[in-house]
């Protein structure tokens, strides 16, 4: 199973919560987040879902790429 990212660029506000929390997935890029080039797909982890849920806009999705069922932010 893997989970894919997404960063909505224009909800974004770039508070830097996700790149804090997961360095090595999420980078500032100008005046908002992204997901680092090759890291959008990721073995799951508990830490992108405290990223997606940490963030200010709710800009972050996470989601099951095998049932399509979006993870995080969780409610």
């Amino acid at each position: 199973m893997t989970w894919h990212l997404e960063v909505d660029e224009h909800a974004c506000i770039g508070s830097g919560m996700c790149a804090a929390l997961a360095p090595d997935r999420f980078e500032l890029d100008s005046a908002t987040a992204a997901v680092v080039p090759g890291a959008a797909d990721a073995e799951p982890a508990e830490v992108l879902l405290d990223a997606a849920d940490s963030c200010p806009a709710v800009a972050i999705t996470v989601t099951d790429t095998t049932s399509g069922t979006v993870l995080g932010p969780r409610p």
